[in-house]
């Protein structure tokens, strides 16, 4: 990426978002089993997020790995992976990644999913609006790109790079 920080030095990073029939708050190592299951349990929509061939052949282990890189960069403020659970906090229900982004005109990407089996309910399309609009009101970034939502992948990809 560039010398510039993801996020200000004093910005503070908000810890968890809560919605009506969810709740997001980092994503760590010790989610790794019920995060697992909710990524293996929607595969195929996981595919469509980012437009490739992940989450297939997918371990256990690489998850953990995974998990301990986003914690990581959490933690170092280089990206901010959320996990969404349901409001008791004993169901992954999906995750939301904040990422920094080499696209011109753009600061942040944003990308989200729910678990398959919570689709029909409307529930990922309810929790768009709400980080859109967390995004907007408690983030410090002024051009956010929400590539499969707000902007097709396809145009996404075709965008200059810095």
């Amino acid at each position: 990426m560039s010398v510039t920080p993801f996020v200000p030095a004093d910005f503070i990073v908000p810890q968890v978002l809560k919605t009506e029939d969810s709740q997001l708050r980092m994503l760590t190592v010790n989610d790794v089993v019920r995060d697992f299951d909710a990524v293996m349990s929607s595969v195929e929509h996981c595919k469509t997020i980012w437009g490739g061939k992940w989450p297939e052949g997918l371990t256990l282990e690489q998850n953990l790995i995974d998990l301990g890189w986003h914690q990581k960069e959490f933690q170092t403020r280089r990206s901010f992976t959320y996990t969404v659970v349901d409001p008791a906090d004993s169901m992954v229900l999906g995750c939301v990644y904040i990422m920094p982004t080499r696209k011109v005109g753009f600061d942040a990407e944003v990308y989200l999913w729910i678990r398959e089996s919570h689709l029909a309910s409307g529930m990922e399309s309810r929790l768009f609006k709400a980080v859109q609009d967390w995004v907007t009101s408690a983030w410090p970034f002024t051009a956010v790109a929400y590539p499969g939502r707000t902007i097709s992948l396809v145009e996404w990809k075709e965008i200059e790079s810095l």
